[in-house]
């Protein structure tokens, strides 16, 4: 089922009712289909299978190029992502560092954002978050060993409670070979480096 937007736009009339403002002004008249389009775009990982990006892959042994087999793990830093926290529906934005050590097949580096995506694209807390990504990337590729690290600033602890402007959360989720601390420390170490 997609995003019903008619029913968005009406609740957001209801919410602004209920704060004590009037839906029907000049500033506000658009608000609520506004809004419904916004959730439409947040909310669009609902329904998608996120593993979907990890399903086209490429043969280390037999591939195109089986000189360049990794021997180690591929890691893509900084992928951008945002997400919407569903304790109070308020953003949460940050980077995912993403490392695996390959079994016998890797994919595209444009799927491991794609898969970021799909997964916050949903309601979510951070930490299932990552967990998500980790456990896609180790059952889908088989991969001997993956690490997620997500670093993510929450609107509600920056603009609401204690507000604490500068604060971020950041989160580990590990799978295989790399859950162990000192297999894991090497893959920390080059996340370090590039910050």
């Amino acid at each position: 089922m997609a995003v019903d937007r008619e029913r968005i736009a009406a609740a957001v009339r209801e919410i602004l009712e209920a704060i004590g403002e009037d839906p029907t002004r000049p500033g506000l008249t658009r608000t609520p289909e506004r809004v419904a389009d916004a959730y439409a775009e947040f909310f669009a990982g609902v329904e998608v299978d996120a593993t979907e990006p990890l399903t086209r892959t490429i043969s280390v042994a037999a591939g195109p190029a089986p000189e360049t087999q990794p021997s180690g793990a591929v890691m893509l830093r900084d992928i951008r992502f945002r997400s919407v926290c569903e304790h109070h529906l308020l953003p949460f934005r940050g980077v995912a560092h993403v490392a695996y050590l390959p079994g016998e097949h890797i994919v595209g580096l444009g799927a491991l954002p794609r898969v970021v995506d799909a997964f916050a694209a949903r309601p979510q807390v951070q930490e299932r978050l990552g967990e998500q990504i980790a456990d896609a990337i180790a059952d889908t590729l088989d991969a001997r060993g993956v690490v997620v690290v997500l670093d993510a600033s929450h609107e509600c602890v920056t603009m609401r409670g204690g507000t604490q402007p500068d604060a971020s959360t950041v989160t580990v989720a590990a799978r295989g070979v790399l859950a162990e601390p000192a297999a894991r420390a090497e893959i920390m170490a080059l996340i370090g480096a590039g910050s």
